[in-house]
């Protein structure tokens, strides 16, 4: 019973180990995590500057998968190649060993007039929790919080190590017996390493372990080298799990690519290993030489930098492997549309205003487009959900986000080398226009995962409702198609058609909720339904709204006055007499109003059946 409750101890230890080692790596990603993602982001083709970044950011957030997780998801954004993804794969296994250096202070032996003493972890452990704490509790910002957050992690880490050597000490017979089955079985040694770091997520944590029986009972480079091989095939399986969940075969070959890098790690190490005994170069003295924590944390950094330095010219040969294991799937037009646009955006033109303006021109212009469909498909959705189509709505909702920052980014670029009044114009409604059609997809995106949650919920709208819906889809669709239009054209006598109908869909959203609070307030309406009929309206609103904005991005290129005077403009519209303005508007009035469904007060009927848009899947 007495080892049970030893037993315990050591697993409380470990818990205290994770949990500090977790807030410590998630308060520097909350505290650096945007400047990390852009360090990344700029990653070249040479591998050599991914293993360097890699090995970086692995060393500041303390996790290897953390690491590789954000490669997988940045090459899946489109932000890197999966080539160029590979040096940061290696440099993340790397970076990773730094944790068991740290946990070497555990091993500090001074006296108190020692400045070494400090750096002993009973005394660091407390004084990083004091301060930790100060900082979280007394002290106002995030920054502070943030730093609290990463001593108190720090702390945490190191008083649950000394938790762990406190709990081996006391079954140092046991420990010591376990330890020496795997000197003379290295594949049970290897296999215990696996199955442990795949069990718990973490080759530091396990490490950590056993610089803790290295601290506390002692162990030797026989008993141990088989075990840290193990773990270092144990983290790489767990990161690849997480990465492959819905992955795209980019992504999983970067995923792919750290399991093959590690097992030909592995592979070498043991094969070096073994010619090294066999000639000699390492003795009996060596074989069973006594470790403690820093030699523990010396073997494991060896274990994982050699192979990293010898195998990165390797990067190559990875990837082919990786992509024999993950083959291109076929791509859909839309997709290869928009890749051949984001090629288009050469990096050597931004000398060039122009020319660049051009590039970026076209590059919106498909983002119109992109987001025209999505806005379709989801006024398809409501009628009929289909989930390959909403598949297809998140999926365009991605290639919008790559469009709008891989533009926005080479427009920016092109600032410098302005220096006409024309260009720096253009420069701004381009920043405009792509900001706008980018958030026309997110409100596409947000009708769809309302109807997402209705169908999880088993939620539908009434006949009537839909019939009111169908009326302001289609004013939708039609005030998207005119802006499309007349932004690709440049046409403002087809962005004058925008206001009008933007008025109107206001009067039509308006009298539909006026409706809809009817229905709710008699219950006629389920009121869990009601939310998203209403998140819905909302959003097709907002979606009008932006189309307004474009319009005026075109009449502002047809008439620079415009320009910085757009909500006056507008305001004087809508308060004026102009005949082609009122002309507009009443026909479009009486359009979309005599198509609504009868309304009067108690008593609705369905409109008759209107002609369908064409689907879009």
């Amino acid at each position: 019973m007495d080892i049970f409750y030893k037993v315990i101890a050591l697993l409380g230890g470990l818990a205290m180990f994770l949990y500090g080692m977790r807030t410590m790596g998630d308060s520097l990603k909350r505290s650096s995590g945007g400047a990390m993602k852009a360090a990344l982001e700029k990653v070249t083709n040479k591998p050599v500057i991914g293993f360097i970044f890699g090995m970086l950011v692995t060393c500041m957030i303390q996790s290897s998968t953390a690491t590789i997780v954000l490669t997988v998801g940045l090459v899946g954004a489109g932000f890197m190649t999966f080539r160029q993804s590979i040096g940061i794969v290696l440099g993340a296994n790397v970076g990773t060993a730094i944790t068991a250096q740290i946990i070497r202070l555990m091993d500090v032996e001074a006296g108190s007039k020692s400045i070494l003493y400090f750096f002993k972890a009973d005394n660091l452990a407390p004084l990083a929790l004091t301060i930790g704490i100060i900082l979280i509790m007394f002290i106002k910002g995030n920054r502070s919080k943030n730093a609290g957050s990463v001593l108190m992690g720090f702390g945490i880490l190191f008083m649950g190590l000394i938790f762990m050597s406190e709990s081996v000490s006391s079954l140092d017979e046991t420990i010591s017996g376990f330890l020496t089955a795997f000197e003379d079985n290295y594949f049970l040694g290897f296999l215990s390493g696996v199955v442990v770091t795949g069990i718990i997520q973490s080759s530091s944590a396990v490490v950590g372990i056993l610089q803790s029986m290295a601290s506390s009972v002692g162990v030797r480079f026989c008993g141990v080298f088989a075990i840290i091989i193990g773990v270092n095939i144990g983290d790489c399986l767990t990161t690849y799990l997480v990465s492959r969940i819905g992955a795209k075969p980019e992504q999983a070959r970067t995923a792919a690519v750290h399991v093959i890098y590690n097992i030909f790690a592995a592979a070498l190490i043991i094969i070096v290993l073994f010619i090294l005994r066999m000639t000699g170069l390492i003795g009996d003295e060596l074989w069973n030489l006594e470790l403690d924590s820093g030699g523990v944390a010396n073997i494991h950094g060896i274990f994982r930098v050699i192979p990293a330095v010898v195998l990165l010219p390797f990067s190559r040969v990875f990837a082919n492997i990786a992509e024999r294991i993950f083959p291109d799937q076929p791509v859909d037009a839309e997709d290869a549309e928009v890749e051949n646009n984001l090629r288009e955006l050469d990096p050597r033109l931004v000398t060039n205003p122009a020319l660049a303006l051009d590039q970026t021109a076209s590059l919106i212009g498909h983002m119109a487009d992109v987001a025209q469909h999505n806005v379709t498909a989801v006024c398809d959705q409501l009628i009929a959900f289909d989930p390959k189509r909403s598949e297809r709505i998140h999926d365009r909702e991605n290639l919008l986000d790559r469009m709008a920052d891989a533009s926005n980014r080479y427009i920016v670029e092109v600032s410098p080398h302005i220096s006409e009044d024309s260009h720096s114009m253009e420069q701004g409604f381009q920043l405009r226009a792509l900001s706008s059609f980018e958030r026309i997809g997110d409100h596409a995106v947000n009708i769809n995962y309302d109807l997402i949650r209705m169908q999880e919920n088993k939620q539908v709208f009434s006949e009537v409702s839909l019939a009111e819906l169908k009326v302001v889809t289609d004013a939708v669709r039609s005030i998207l198609q005119i802006t499309v239009d007349s932004y690709k054209r440049e046409d403002t006598a087809m962005a004058f058609k925008v206001e009008p109908l933007e008025e109107v869909i206001d009067e039509l959203i308006e009298t539909v909720k006026n409706r809809h609070i009817y229905r709710l307030t008699h219950s006629n309406c389920d009121i869990y339904s009601g939310i998203q009929y209403e998140n819905i309206l909302t959003n097709l609103e907002r979606i009008s709204d932006m189309c307004s904005d474009i319009a005026l991005i075109v009449l502002g290129r047809g008439d620079p006055s415009l320009v910085g005077k757009e909500h006056q403009y507008i305001h004087n519209l809508h308060h004026s007499n102009q005949q082609n303005y009122m002309e507009a508007f009443n026909a479009q009035y009486k359009y979309y109003f005599s198509r609504m469904p009868a309304f009067s007060g108690e008593t609705e009927k369905k409109i008759p059946e209107v002609t369908e848009a064409e689907t879009v899947i």
